[in-house]
């Protein structure tokens, strides 16, 4: 069993109301099919616009395929999505809160939630964020008073509080520093091995994705282009006569898509 299954996945979204003339129909994510292994980390690269927000989505069943099936550790994510949400957390930059809240009272609120003892909460919580790189004298600040990248290492902790078999880290360093950044990518290898977790990663950062990655899938406008290992990747656009150990993962999705990594993708859609 995998962790995660997409088998022939699509999802198409609208401009307009079905009976409109000029009605608009956009394929967010085409034919998609991959598997993530137990304990894998799975990276999945595209531009602003390629589908793979969308897919995380799914996988987090806030939206529901078109076509195709999703398998959350075997569970159907449209029979069983209740079932679902308690194998999997999300870390994404569109991360909410009760800003008005402190950091420990939103924290603490997630704790109780997953069911982990109140006694337990506040050495757990703190654990987390200083192996995240924030003070602890930070966990009383109030969400609207902290930086966006502190909000985002707040959004990191709440999704490790109690670590499920599958994490969807969807652009989980945006708006960190560099030093963040290094601390939220050891704290992610430590998840992995202590609790062989299968992580799915979005990211634009190619160092991140070359750190972090097991196997790395290429998407570009909704569709998936490969899937493989770095290497395997470098293999496919190698040219004669050239060093791979010179071919970074930005000129790879270059030659693959014929795309920057950073520029924009399909209007509307991510």
């Amino acid at each position: 069993m995998f962790a995660i299954e997409c088998h022939e996945v699509s999802k198409s979204f609208s401009d307009g109301f079905w009976w409109s003339k000029n009605r608009k129909v956009l394929k967010a994510v085409d034919k998609v099919s991959f598997q993530v292994a137990k304990g894998e980390v799975f990276g999945l690269l595209g531009t602003n616009g390629s589908g793979k927000s969308t897919l995380i989505r799914m996988l987090s069943t806030l939206l529901l395929p078109d076509s195709g099936t999703i398998r959350i550790m075997g569970l159907n994510i449209a029979e069983h999505p209740m079932a679902v949400r308690e194998q999997i957390n999300r870390v994404s930059v569109e991360a909410a809160f009760f800003k008005k809240l402190s950091a420990w009272e939103n924290l603490s609120y997630s704790a109780r939630l997953y069911g982990i003892h109140p006694g337990r909460n506040r050495e757990r919580i703190a654990e987390i964020l200083k192996r995240l790189g924030l003070p602890e004298n930070k966990l009383d600040e109030s969400i609207e008073d902290m930086s966006r990248g502190m909000q985002q290492k707040v959004a990191i902790a709440r999704a490790l509080i109690a670590v499920p078999p599958v994490l969807l880290l969807d652009e989980p360093t945006t708006g960190l520093d560099p030093v963040s950044k290094r601390e939220v990518r050891s704290f992610i290898k430590e998840v992995r091995q202590d609790h062989a977790t299968s992580i799915l990663l979005t990211t634009h950062d190619m160092q991140e994705a070359e750190d972090l990655c097991d196997r790395i899938a290429v998407m570009s406008d909704g569709r998936l282009v490969q899937v493989g290992t770095l290497d395997t990747l470098r293999n496919l656009v190698l040219k004669p006569a050239e060093d791979k150990n010179t071919l970074g993962l930005e000129e790879i999705f270059f030659r693959l898509t014929g795309k920057s990594i950073y520029e924009e993708g399909m209007s509307h859609v991510s």
